[in-house]
């Protein structure tokens, strides 16, 4: 059987201590900065990505004590593993789901959050009430609040825009960039996969108190004229 420890193992054979350098200065682990003090041992993700072939199967008290890890490419590779197995295993989803949902204290970068949530919240609250999703968007925790956006791009590409636009709407005075750029980022895939004007509409009532960032993001695909008009009616000081 599987276990975390050889698995640990299989990750240790693509680390880099240069890569590691890397990692730690781009996703911010510095004093004070919004990942301060996560450690990272320099595997890329098709690295963790081949490493997950061989433990796709791992339990879940192996995948506890990869999500416990203080090494973040464990915690992502654990991550990778409930995402695998929600994907394969449906009579399993409910218990993998609310297990996710457990071990969020595992999930404190934007990648952790970004390559899982739409796979595993987003795709278990499809066809369910979202009121998980407006919990974790009202949350103190960043990164609560970074899953909550972040789930509904599963709905969006399925054409539904309802949840995100809800909460983008309660984002809106959010004041963290990572937030900004998140939500501005689903709004864009609304403006890409959802019916035509829904995201202008949104933007005509908000865009005018949408911080920049989160504006910029969400107009990036319009044309030179729609973006310089929106920017123009969109705060100075954002």
């Amino acid at each position: 059987m599987s276990t975390a420890a050889s698995a640990q193992r299989a990750l240790r054979r693509y680390a880099s201590k240069t890569r590691a350098v890397l990692c730690a200065r781009f996703f911010k682990t510095g004093p004070g900065e919004y990942a301060e003090g996560d450690l990272f041992i320099g595997v890329t993700m098709p690295e963790i990505r081949t490493v997950l072939k061989s433990f796709s199967d791992l339990s879940f008290p192996e995948v506890q004590k990869l999500l416990d890890s203080p090494v973040h490419e464990d915690r992502i590779l654990g991550l990778l593993v409930l995402v695998h197995r929600y994907q394969k295993e449906v009579e399993q989803r409910d218990d993998i789901f609310r297990f996710y949902l457990k071990n969020r204290h595992a999930i404190n970068n934007w990648d952790l959050v970004d390559v899982t949530a739409p796979h595993i919240v987003g795709a278990h609250l499809e066809a369910r009430p979202r009121t998980q999703l407006l919990a974790l968007s009202k949350s103190k925790n960043l990164w609560d609040r970074r899953i909550a956006i972040v789930s509904t791009l599963w709905f969006i590409n399925r054409g539904d825009a309802s949840t995100t636009l809800e909460i983008a709407e309660l984002l809106l005075k959010d004041e963290h960039d990572l937030i900004h750029k998140a939500t501005g980022w689903m709004l864009r895939e609304v403006g890409k996969r959802c019916a035509p004007g829904t995201l202008e509409r949104f933007l005509d009532r908000h865009a005018a108190h949408m911080p920049r960032t989160m504006l910029r993001y969400a107009i990036e695909k319009f044309s030179e004229k729609k973006r310089r008009q929106y920017m123009e009616s969109g705060k100075r000081d954002g």
